[in-house]
């Protein structure tokens, strides 16, 4: 371990989140490109960080290479990305990976701790043969392959997948696919890709639904209590520092909605409920 908390990183290690040090490493650090992810619809680079002998790796996302969207034609993703971050600390459930707003070699854009996936974590969200759907394992869509065989678009009925879609309900969240959700070294999940979150409209479309309409966890009401009052302090100013005043008064309105039902929203019947694709 080195003074600054953060573990020297060598070939196949895996990044350490450690709150504010790896905060202060995203933000400080040198930021050296390794190359771009390719499959990405908006430009977005792997780096390595630098800083006091500590180093782990990021995901880049400039502004400048972002495509307009009609639907978003206020602030910026990056800053959506930031704001998802600032909103799962504030839950105390750590489900986004540290984010930060910062100059890289191709101007502003967000940075986020980068989450390597263990060759031997369990998959928690996927296509699996609809005669074979895992015990505990929610079937949310039905699909086919090419030669007819059916399969289910399905996820784990998992706890820590429970509380990301709580999250994703408070975000506002349209785009949560399978490939977004990572289990990390830890055994911890996290959630990734946020930035066509904090639409004013309902614009939620995700791959777990396996629990709408259902009664929330008492840990998810308890966790909406305390963020109601930090989106009216704290947190609201922060997060106006990336959205619209609309925007933070719809987060509010979202956290407010959630605890008088006390249940997960159900699929929206005007939009489509599941992103696509949805891995």
């Amino acid at each position: 371990m080195t003074s600054s908390g953060l573990q020297p990183r060598q070939d196949g290690d895996q990044p350490r989140q450690d709150g504010d040090v790896a905060l202060r490493l995203l933000r400080d650090g040198t930021l050296d490109l390794e190359g771009r992810l390719v499959d990405a619809s908006n430009t977005t680079l792997r780096g390595i960080l630098t800083l006091d002998g500590a180093t782990a790796r990021c995901v880049y996302k400039p502004v400048r290479g972002e495509r307009p969207l009609w639907d978003f034609p206020d602030g910026t993703l990056a800053g959506r990305e930031v704001s998802a971050y600032l909103v799962s600390r504030a839950t105390g459930w750590d489900l986004v990976p540290p984010t930060v707003l910062r100059d890289g070699p191709f101007g502003p854009g967000s940075c986020q701790l980068w989450i390597d996936e263990p060759e031997t974590a369990e998959p928690l969200v996927g296509f699996v043969p609809a005669e074979a759907l895992p015990p505990r394992w929610f079937p949310i869509a039905a699909a086919r392959d090419d030669d007819g065989t059916a399969y289910a678009l399905a996820h784990a009925d998992d706890p820590r997948l429970a509380r990301l879609a709580v999250l994703d309900a408070v975000l506002n969240n349209a785009d949560r696919k399978g490939g977004h959700v990572l289990v990390g070294a830890d055994d911890r999940i996290y959630g990734v890709d946020h930035g066509v979150s904090f639409h004013v409209e309902d614009k939620l479309r995700t791959v777990l639904w396996g629990w709408a309409g259902k009664q929330l966890p008492p840990d998810a009401v308890e966790m909406l209590d305390g963020l109601a009052g930090q989106v009216a302090g704290a947190l609201g100013a922060e997060l106006a520092d990336h959205l619209t005043i609309s925007e933070v008064a719809e987060v509010a309105a979202r956290v407010d909605r959630l605890r008088e039902t006390g249940r997960f929203p159900q699929p929206p019947e005007d939009w489509p409920a599941v992103p696509w694709p949805p891995m």
